[in-house]
């Protein structure tokens, strides 16, 4: 089916952009998150928006933290014909340049915003995602993440916050296969009930951006990492290397009490050793990732619940149990704290679904002891 998307000469395929193929879990996804440098940890905003091809499914979601409660909205609707709508119930998302400049709109009785993300730094393009759980492909994804800054102003049950460029943030591109809307039916067992186990850090400093990354087997094998290190600016040069990182549970949890990373970036001409920048990350606030429809039961990604619909609900934080299975997706937002004394912001984002030996998690109850 023709649609206005391929009036852009972007194909590359015989298809046309409305046509999945042959898988149903195809996807393009959108994500931001922002929060102010000053008085920092008062309030974190993430929007997720999505389309699944395959499934005639788009949706969208945003939450704000605002003095100690998590207000979440969200979006559901048909995909229809035209994949350069980027609406869905109360978000709306504008591409004014790609790669340097967008817009993130919010329409709700609980929450409105017009926000705009400048980059502050190029888009890093992680390594490409591939992983299987026995003989079927389950990731098969690119992605490329960017730090910015933003503003315009958000309104949060009745409160005007301002935004101007103190704020930062990140954002990130993702589009490929992986598993979204309801499980397949009559699938045969894989085996073992699999390991999902991410870590993903993207951190500003006044000088540079930085991005950590690592996926796990339940036995610490890495299946994927990245480290990166760009300076200021769309068009900075970018350094690539290897990490290791150590991370301390906080007891009864699958969140970080602690956590450091070493990044050893890869050697320059004449130089026989990569620089190495140790990092530790302070937590300040705990997002839960459901609230912009990571696993969430109802309103997860791709998952149909109507033609035209939305949503919206809050929690209170300090009432959260984070032993909840729904609640082991998080975002910590952290002080970042270079060896060279250098100070930063970001967030460290943590799944651990399942075993994972190095951890001591056995199966996907366990919590840190």
């Amino acid at each position: 089916m023709i649609t206005p998307a391929d009036d852009y000469p972007l194909h590359q395929d015989s298809r046309p952009f409305r046509d999945p193929g042959r898988d149903r879990n195809l996807y393009d996804r959108f994500f931001f998150c922002g929060y102010p440098t000053q008085d920092f940890g008062s309030t974190y905003f993430a929007a997720a928006f999505g389309q699944y091809i395959g499934r005639n499914v788009c949706d969208g979601a945003f939450s704000v933290i605002r003095n100690g409660v998590q207000h979440n909205v969200r979006g559901s609707r048909l995909l229809g014909d035209n994949r350069l709508d980027l609406s869905v119930g109360p978000v709306r998302i504008e591409i004014v340049q790609p790669g340097r400049e967008l817009r993130l709109q919010i329409d709700d009785e609980t929450i409105s915003a017009d926000l705009t993300f400048l980059a502050r730094g190029p888009a890093f393009e992680e390594p490409h995602y591939r992983y299987q759980t026995g003989n079927l492909t389950v990731f098969d994804i690119t992605r490329m993440t960017q730090n910015g800054t933003w503003q315009g102003h958000l309104n949060v049950a009745g409160e005007q916050i301002p935004v101007d460029q103190t704020w930062l943030g990140t954002r990130d591109r993702s589009w490929g296969v992986r598993p979204v809307g309801s499980r397949e039916p009559n699938l045969a067992p894989d085996g073992p009930t699999p390991t999902f186990y991410w870590l993903w850090a993207p951190l500003n400093f006044a000088d540079s951006n930085v991005l950590f990354d690592v996926n796990e087997h339940s036995d610490g094998i890495r299946w994927h990492a990245n480290a990166a290190v760009a300076g200021i600016g769309h068009d900075a040069s970018t350094s690539f290397g290897s990490h290791t990182y150590d991370l301390h549970w906080k007891a009864g949890t699958r969140v970080a009490e602690r956590f450091s990373m070493t990044v050893i970036l890869a050697p320059e001409a004449g130089s026989p050793e990569g620089k190495r920048v140790k990092i530790e990350l302070e937590p300040v606030e705990t997002f839960y990732m459901h609230g912009i429809g990571y696993g969430h039961p109802a309103w997860g990604h791709g998952m149909f619940v109507g033609p035209n619909e939305r949503t919206a609900d809050s929690q209170i934080l300090a009432e959260t149990d984070p032993a909840d299975l729904l609640n082991h997706h998080v975002q910590l937002l952290c002080h970042a704290r270079r060896d060279d004394g250098a100070h930063g912001w970001g967030l460290l984002e943590i799944l651990a679904r399942g075993a994972h030996q190095p951890a001591g998690f056995t199966d996907y109850t366990d919590v840190a002891k």
